[in-house]
């Protein structure tokens, strides 16, 4: 049987900035990874994936993340175009965070990581190991 790459080698795209021989910040995959960076941050952006939330919903649904994690990572999100905060009227003030056009993008993202790790087993010590 014969194989043949369709397009590039890897799927990479025609694109000079896919042929760097060193990390650059203009790289569309370090531009990713850095805003997917940090603990807690992707299970933040799948909970944003079901549907905007309340700051108080967010930490129902993760409730080993303390607070100062959340807002850290909201502000990441922020940032980096992901997550958009919309403050209600009215009082009390009430916020939700929600993903913004470019954040719900990242939904095929973390199911291509999640398929990737599921087909990988889990190292059980050193840098790969499984974070408890």
């Amino acid at each position: 049987m014969t194989h043949r790459t369709v397009g590039h080698p890897a799927g990479l795209p025609d694109d000079p900035r896919a042929n760097v021989t060193a990390p650059t910040p203009d790289c569309p995959v370090e531009i990713t990874l850095a805003a997917l960076h940090g603990r807690w941050t992707t299970l933040v952006v799948r909970e944003l994936l079901r549907g905007d939330r309340a700051y108080s919903e967010l930490r129902a649904a993760l409730p080993a993340l303390s607070d100062k994690v959340l807002s850290d990572r909201l502000a990441q999100l922020g940032e980096a175009g992901v997550v958009e905060r919309d403050r209600r009227p009215g009082w009390p003030p009430r916020v939700r965070y929600a993903l913004t056009p470019r954040g719900r993008r990242l939904g095929p993202v973390l199911q291509a990581l999640w398929d990737w790790g599921a087909d990988t087993p889990p190292a059980t010590t050193g840098p790969g190991a499984a974070v408890r």
